[in-house]
């Protein structure tokens, strides 16, 4: 993780998520998937743009395994977008620099 994105799990995801007062871009991921580790060093890059705007959160699916189905989670990388406690957007699959950046502009 970087000082912009944070690891959560199953007991905080309410806490840093549902009630958190800025939006939230949860990376649903696991160690083991290819495309969760290259987008892993992007979100850490394009979060720096967003401190104060939006926070950033990954959660292990495989540690994790509550969460996932909650969401509707059946494939990773999946980014949720979060605003007010709702997922308001979802985006499944590696992303370049530009349409993450598009993917999380279009939440705020």
């Amino acid at each position: 993780m970087s000082s912009h994105v944070n690891a959560i799990d199953d007991d905080s995801f309410e806490k840093e998520v549902i009630q958190s007062s800025i939006p939230v871009i949860v990376d649903f991921w696991a160690q083991w998937c290819g495309p969760c580790k290259a987008l892993g060093p992007l979100l850490d890059e394009v979060a720096g743009d967003y401190v104060g705007k939006v926070k950033f959160v990954k959660l292990d699916v495989d540690n994790n395994p509550s969460t996932p189905p909650k969401f509707g989670v059946r494939g990773i990388p999946t980014l949720l977008a979060f605003k007010d406690g709702q997922v308001k957007a979802t985006q499944v699959g590696l992303l370049n620099r530009a349409d993450l950046k598009k993917f999380i502009d279009g939440q705020i």
